[in-house]
């Protein structure tokens, strides 16, 4: 008998456990373990931080699910990884801190033959004094911060009912974000919901963003045929915030907010502030910050993860310059080099470098968006690695391994501009590959044929049949497994 032991339960986590228990018959065991019984469909979150929709239908519960899929399922954090096993047992564990109600802060071992760390970021709110819900901003990161997001918007509206002028600051919390594509769609949301409250006229919108251009998205920015030309997705996100009337600052990293005020140095090295009466900003991630040990207990926590904290897989970590990075750098199967049967999915892995260039502000300051590894790629990934665990299991060895580099994979995303069946609008976009391979596409690193962007009503159908599509699958429907990633 086998165990699979997932830690996380978000999009990566909760697929690889879908298609884990699918593959795998009993009496092979597939355990996940996470600090709450409650699967967030996040890319809604946007949604419900201006009022459009309630949690309740962003969010699945777990317990339900797995029971009906025969997974076990633990309420806890994973805290420490001993893939040599403890003293003197051999079998490699994981120490996991208990979130349940009861025995909160115990803990227990689990062991495991395939451990799959599915565990997400942390919300690194600390990294910019007064940055988060607890400080003086507001965040779209989890469905209680949309929630929380919900009220001071909604509240900055009746005041601009009250014929109030109101600053809304939209954005990056700090020079080393990643997810500006979410900040995106909520700014465009906010402008939609104005609008619909007929208080435009009262609002400044103002965009603040770790990228070097508008449409960066973390990826470099993209380029579309459009109508016989090519044009880049910096032109793109501009056309839109033109037409919406959104001011935007780019090249920015927030050092602290106040309230009512944040402050941020731009790539220049000029100093600002700027006051707002609304702010939704987003915090850098590291890894959650677990450790690892050997069998002696001597900490092993370098072999398996890197220093901010995200776990190393099959990529090359080797120092380079920009120039000297290429596609082949990204992992394909997501597998630690030095413990074979742990991997890591979705955000969880550590990148071997960021995909748009690094810069640093003239006094110095890292001003540069992380790499995005959400949504779709988490998701196909998460899928590809239970798949590949499963061949193990069952003594495929003979078959070459699946893989899922984002070398090789392309990615579409639906940006929400406005949640109106009738009126509401959404930018398509997509791009293969997701990161850039200028051996194979020498011009722009991507291929043309497969990398758009739209605007239109169609989209905003699109947005809203595809959060019904995959609230289905998480809840392990009949026929969940023919919905793609």
């Amino acid at each position: 008998m086998a165990r699979v032991v997932i830690l996380g339960a978000g999009i990566a986590g909760h697929t690889a456990a879908l298609f884990a228990r699918r593959r795998l018959p009993q009496p092979h065991q597939v355990i996940v373990v996470s600090p709450k019984d409650i699967y967030n469909w996040i890319p809604s979150n946007i949604w419900v931080g201006v009022g459009a929709m309630s949690c309740n239908e962003v969010v699945v519960p777990l317990r339900p699910v797995y029971a009906k899929m025969d997974i076990d399922f633990v309420q806890g954090r994973a805290v420490e990884i001993h893939p040599e096993g403890t003293g003197a047992v051999g079998t490699p564990r994981v120490i996991v801190e208990n979130t349940g109600e009861e025995a909160t802060g115990q803990r227990r071992e689990i062991g495991y033959d395939y451990l799959i760390n599915a565990t997400g970021p942390k919300l690194n709110f600390a990294a910019t004094p007064g940055l988060g819900p607890d400080g003086f901003t507001q965040s779209v990161c989890t469905y209680e911060h949309a929630d929380k997001a919900a009220g001071a918007f909604l509240a900055a509206v009746e005041e601009m009912k009250k014929g109030r002028t109101q600053t809304l600051l939209i954005g990056t919390g700090h020079g080393m974000c990643t997810c500006e594509g979410a900040a995106f769609e909520f700014v465009l949301n906010v402008e939609f919901e104005l609008r619909r409250h007929q208080v435009r006229d009262k609002a400044r919108v103002v965009f603040i963003s770790n990228e070097p251009e508008l449409g960066d998205f973390g990826v470099g920015g993209m380029h579309f045929k459009r109508g016989g030309y090519v044009v880049s997705s910096k032109l793109f996100a501009e056309s839109l915030f033109v037409e919406r009337g959104v001011e935007w600052i780019t090249g920015a990293h927030v050092q602290k907010v106040e309230a009512g005020k944040a402050f941020y140095e731009t790539l220049d090295g000029e100093s600002h502030e700027l006051a707002f009466d609304f702010a939704m900003l987003l915090p850098p991630f590291t890894g959650i910050g677990m450790k690892a040990l050997d069998r002696a207990g001597q900490d092993i926590t370098a072999d398996l993860f890197m220093p901010n904290g995200f776990m190393k897989v099959d990529a090359d970590y080797a120092k380079k310059d920009y120039a000297q990075w290429k596609a082949a750098d990204w992992p394909k199967t997501y597998r630690n080099p030095k413990y074979a049967n742990i991997f890591a999915v979705g955000i969880a892995f550590a990148p071997p470098h960021a995909i748009t260039r690094p810069r640093v502000s003239a006094k110095g300051t890292p001003i540069s968006p992380a790499p995005p590894r959400t949504g779709m790629p988490s998701a196909i990934i998460g899928r590809v690695v239970a798949n590949n665990i499963a061949d193990l299991v069952l003594g495929r060895t003979q078959r070459q391994p699946k893989t899922a580099s984002m070398a090789a994979l392309g990615a579409a995303c639906v940006a929400s501009a406005g949640a109106n069946w009738w009126s509401g609008t959404a930018a398509s976009m997509t791009m293969y590959p997701i990161v850039p391979d200028f051996e194979r596409f020498p011009e722009y690193g991507r291929d043309l044929k497969f990398t758009f962007g739209d605007i239109g009503s169609a989209g905003h159908w699109i947005k809203k049949i595809l959060h019904y599509m995959f609230i289905y699958k998480a809840k392990a429907l009949p026929m969940w497994w023919m919905i793609p990633e």
